[in-house]
């Protein structure tokens, strides 16, 4: 029996959680497995009810899970609060708090969702890209961090980006690894010709390569990889960056397939996964039963297959997605007017009764 945490969070993310729960125990079903689950509270409702974005309760109840299912955090709500008290910081929190190091974004186009991308399909087509962020590094972590007023009564903010040589190290072999197991090419984004992290970055990256005579090692500045990203994303395999250029070219290559609502993530490194998709909050459309669950329903198929080691319920759960697309089901976010409208929770449950069918949605028997 499998204990998963939930962490739904803010805006819409008991709503996809939910859904992917659902998901979850179709898996369980149909290979006779057994999930327990325990939800406890991150972001703006954690604020809400215990003062802080992370209490010690929701790592404990993280740290004594198989692996953890989040929906998002953050909204208008708490903007307003300091840096280090708003929802947002329960992420860097968690991550840190779990060693969670390595962040896994696979992104890869689902052939009904070709011309939901705003790019060509001709350029889109065949998609397959994971990004591979450092996530504990950086710009997001360094210190010094403060502001100070200056003496003509201006402000003055100070952000610090570092990272270390053993930083580097680990992350590059997560990459390395993974494009084993894929084309066998890793990019690593970088910008050495500017920053003395980026150097560092580079030697470090060019190094552990050597590791990998099997695996193919390029380099490309950040500003370059995001216009061929546009250009040609065909040609990337495995994308290896630092924390904050992983945060913006992930959301980049998102869209190439079609809408955030299709992008899932796992974050690995430490004794329990967190597996999240990496749309926010959306707290303009909370609670509307629009937005698309199938991110988070691809999260926890990795959750599957990373924290679980049940490839085969994450390939269910994959060929399942891709099934009730094929058959022109789409939530908002992805809808087209030649396409069939679907809410939250019927998006969810035609997976459930593809995975339920094998796979393979039964129109005859599980129709709208």
């Amino acid at each position: 029996m499998a204990k998963i945490a939930l962490l739904p969070g803010d805006g819409i993310g008991p709503e996809i959680v939910a859904e992917a729960v659902k998901v979850l125990e179709a898996v369980a079903q149909v290979q006779d497995l057994s999930f327990t689950w325990e939800t406890a509270d991150m972001g703006g409702i954690a604020i809400d009810r215990h003062g802080t974005p992370l209490p010690e309760a929701t790592l404990a109840v993280c740290r004594s899970a198989a692996g953890v299912l989040l929906g998002a955090v953050g909204g208008p709500k708490w903007d307003a609060l300091p840096g280090d008290e708003r929802p947002e910081a329960g992420l860097l929190g968690i991550r840190k708090g779990l060693g969670l190091y390595a962040n896994l974004r696979p992104a890869r186009i689902f052939g009904p969702l070709e011309a939901a991308s705003t790019l060509k399909p001709e350029v889109v087509a065949g998609i397959d890209i994971l990004v591979v962020r450092e996530l504990t590094g950086g710009l997001y972590f360094g210190r010094p961090r403060f502001r100070e007023v200056l003496p003509n009564g201006g402000m003055r903010a100070v952000d610090t980006l570092e990272y270390t040589t053993i930083e580097i190290e680990r992350i590059a072999r997560v990459a390395f690894k993974a494009a084993r197991g894929r084309r066998g090419m890793v990019t690593s984004v970088d910008k050495a010709n500017i920053l003395e992290s980026s150097r560092l970055w580079r030697e470090t990256v060019t190094k552990v390569g050597e590791e990998f005579p099997d695996v193919e090692l390029s380099h490309l500045f950040v500003d370059n990889c995001a216009m061929q990203l546009l250009r040609n994303p065909q040609q990337f395999d495995v994308i290896l960056t630092t924390n904050m250029f992983g945060d913006i070219l992930s959301d980049e290559v998102a869209m190439l397939t079609g809408s955030l609502g299709m992008l899932a993530s796992a974050s690995l490194g430490g004794e329990v996964g967190l597996y999240e998709p990496v749309h926010g909050s959306a707290p303009d459309i909370a609670g509307q039963g629009v937005a698309n669950p199938l991110a988070a329903i691809l999260s926890a198929a990795m959750l599957l297959a990373y924290s679980l080691d049940n490839p085969e319920g994450a390939a269910l759960v994959e060929r399942s997605v891709e099934s009730v697309l094929a058959q022109g089901f789409r939530t908002r976010d992805i809808w087209q007017p030649e396409d069939r409208l679907v809410d939250t929770k019927t998006m969810g449950n035609l997976v459930v009764a593809a995975i339920l069918g094998g796979g393979v949605y039964d129109r005859q028997n599980h129709s709208l």
